[in-house]
């Protein structure tokens, strides 16, 4: 492939060029990932992943494919910063084991009663007061990233689901599993308590921060960050009941949008 370079400058000056230009780009990225992080994980760190991710795509973008820099820059600057992310083990082993516990719950009362159970019931299933419940919540900030929760460059929003491999995206039985596999993500969706289901919406389809979301809803921010986490623990419970996969298999599932 061609680097995206023009005639009238030398490589070197053109590339510098195009690395500057698209820097705040890389920003804005990364510190849109990092909202989503526990503390101890740095923005710097993010930013220079990030730039490695804008070099490589500044020198393997090929403008004969009629796709602009900025959107194949986008899916190989979060590339970068999410592939060096899944490496991490950053969320500690108490909370790993609560959004289980979660999930569990979830799921229990979901067969008890088939519905969608609410916020209450679900602490009173854990055996916790609504409060402490919602400290779980705040928690769990961060944990899902590599479970169910993802943002690859798509131009439509955020994705929530991930586990279909690239190069094997639209190959036949691939087209029919992310076919099903967003039919139950709607259903799903669909059977969430309207203010969950305003909040993921907006989160993941409109691409709002929680900050702005907390504004359209009148929510404080806390608020709207234990909505989130427990709309993905919801998604990622009934997925998980209704897709086969083997035991300690993650759910074979990838980008999905939200509709």
């Amino acid at each position: 492939m061609q680097s995206y370079l023009t005639s009238t400058e030398p490589s070197a000056e053109a590339r510098e060029r195009l690395i500057m230009e698209h820097l705040p780009q890389v920003r804005l990225i990364a510190k849109r990932i990092h909202e989503r992080l526990p503390e101890c994980v740095s923005l710097e760190d993010l930013i220079s992943t990030g730039v490695l991710g804008l070099i490589a795509a500044i020198d393997h973008f090929d403008p004969r494919l009629n796709v602009k820099l900025r959107t194949y820059a986008e899916y190989r600057i979060r590339g970068a910063i999410l592939d060096s992310l899944r490496g991490l083990d950053w969320a500690p082993r108490q909370q790993r084991k609560r959004s289980k516990q979660i999930e569990s719950a979830i799921v229990i009362l979901e067969q008890r009663w088939k519905r969608s159970p609410s916020e209450d019931e679900i602490a009173a299933q854990l055996g916790l007061a609504i409060e402490e419940y919602r400290g779980w919540l705040i928690g769990m900030r961060g944990i899902n990233l590599g479970s169910l929760e993802h943002a690859p460059g798509d131009e439509q929003g955020r994705d929530l689901l991930r586990y279909i491999a690239d190069d094997e995206e639209n190959w036949p039985e691939r087209v029919v599993e992310r076919s099903e596999l967003e039919r139950l993500l709607s259903e799903a969706i669909e059977k969430m308590p309207y203010v969950e289901r305003t909040v993921i919406s907006l989160y993941y389809h409109e691409d709002l921060t929680l900050r702005e979301i907390a504004k359209v809803v009148k929510l404080h921010e806390s608020r709207i960050s234990q909505l989130k986490s427990q709309g993905v623990l919801r998604l990622r419970s009934y997925i998980e009941k209704r897709w086969p996969h083997r035991k300690g298999e993650p759910v074979p599932v990838r980008s999905a949008p939200l509709a």
